[in-house]
Formats: structure tokens, sequence, C-alpha cells
């Protein structure tokens, strides 16, 4: 599937427990090679992290991954272009869901979510999800430990460094957008033709193992779609803001400008 023009707009997705503010170097970097870059919110995720923290929203506990496509969708279909998208974690999910709506001239995906009927049995992967999609738990909104969060994000740093980044960028969550992905709203067509898609892994990620992101890339089955595969040993979860993120923004910069 291929692209009639190269954009030169950039639309990154943020994952759970964050916001648009976790995207602030990348937007600097991106915007330094020439690019128009724009990092919409959640539904329920807009302002400063430690106000929403401070402050819980109980509308957010009712959030499905569902309503956070259709408010993506709608900020994209408003652009002047068709956007290149570059999504983390659960917005990763959305990359992949965005590509295959065809809204996007290529998609990268950085330690994706899994889509519905993607799974791992890997203790780290089971240890770090259950607390927020306990079903015990009903609509409740999750707000989540510095413990936990060094555990399923930064799990080479200290708690104390584990703390900064907390602060700066960490934001309640909605327990039911994860639930619902794993259902109708997560299900991704693999052998429908897609524009080009990256799936990029952290070889110590604990809550999105390497082994499931590579399960995640090889589900697709169009051969004439362009697929890339990429580990970056020694990161985590935590990539996009992990020491020497630079070294991934500049693979990927490299990989749209070898694929569009």
């Amino acid at each position: 599937m291929q692209n009639s023009s190269t954009s030169k707009t950039i639309v990154f997705i943020h994952g759970l427990f964050m916001n648009p503010t976790s995207w602030e170097a990348w937007i600097k970097y991106y915007e330094s090679k020439g690019y128009t870059c724009y990092a919409p919110a959640y539904p329920f995720h807009e302002g400063k992290p430690a106000d929403l923290r401070n402050k819980l929203n109980g509308e957010l506990g009712t959030l499905t991954f569902g309503q956070v496509i259709n408010r993506l969708i709608s900020f994209i279909d408003a652009l002047p272009e068709k956007p290149i998208l570059i999504g983390h974690s659960m917005g990763g999910l959305a990359v992949q869901k965005l590509i295959e709506l065809d809204k996007g001239v290529a998609g990268i995906c950085i330690d994706t979510a899994p889509p519905a009927g993607i799974f791992s049995f890997e203790w780290s992967f089971l240890k770090a999800n259950l607390p927020t999609i306990n079903p015990l738990k009903g609509n409740s909104v999750c707000m989540p430990t510095v413990k936990w969060y060094q555990y399923a994000f930064c799990n080479t740093m200290t708690l104390a460094e584990t703390q900064i980044e907390f602060d700066k960028f960490v934001v309640p969550e909605s327990r039911n957008i994860p639930r619902s992905s794993t259902k109708a709203d997560g299900k991704i067509d693999f052998t429908k033709p897609h524009q080009p898609l990256l799936f990029i892994a952290g070889e110590k990620d604990n809550i999105i193992p390497a082994s499931l992101n590579k399960k995640n890339f090889e589900a697709y089955k169009d051969k004439t779609s362009k697929r890339d595969f990429k580990v970056f040993s020694n990161r985590t979860h935590y990539i996009c803001g992990q020491k020497n993120w630079e070294e991934v923004a500049d693979y990927i910069n490299n990989w749209i400008t070898s694929s569009l």
C-alpha cells in the first residue's frame, strides 16, 4: 500500500496514565526536523498532571478505548493533511486502529498495548496490568502508586528517580480503556493491507514485554504492506522519557524518511 505524498504532520498519541505533556520533548525534536506536531489529549486528560491528580474527575471512570478513538478521529479529520502517527503504549494500539481506518500515512507503535486476542502469560505483564483492569474495582478512577509506576514503567530507575518522573507526568486513568481494548474496541483486522508500520519494543519492558510486541507485529499477514520491528536494549516502558530517548527518536525519523 503506497503513499502518494509525504506528510510533514505528526500526531503523537499518549498512553495510559499519561497526557500530552509526556510528548513535549519529542515535539521539540520533530519540530526541529521541519514537522508540524500535535499531541491531542484523551477525554478528561487535558491539563497539568498535578492538577488532574489532585482533583479526580469521576467521569473519567467510564471512558472506553472506543471513545478515545472517536476523539482522535475527529481531531485527525480536521487537519489539513493526513498525518504520521506516533503512539506509545495504549497510544500505540490507537495507532494500529487508526492505520486500519486509513487515518494516517504511516504508524509508529512504541511499546504498544496488545490488540484484542493478542496476549502474554509473562508474569511481569500480568503483575503490571491486573491492578488497573481489576474487575472488583468497578468504574472507579485508577490512581497509581509510585511503587507500581516504578515496576510497570521505570524498572531500571530508583524509586527516587521514578518519583520525579511521576510528579511531572502521571495522571489518573480509566480502568475501562484497557478493559474495552481487549474486546471489540481493540480488534484489528490483521489481513487488511495497511500503510507502513513500525513496532518498537523495550528489551526490559515489564508491562508490555518485547515478546508481546513481537507477537503483535507478527500477527499482520498482508505481504504487500511494509512493517518493521525493532528492539532497543536496556529500555523499559518509559522508553520515550528514559535516558537517551533521542536515539529512539532518531531511529524513527530515519525510518519515516526511508518509508514515505
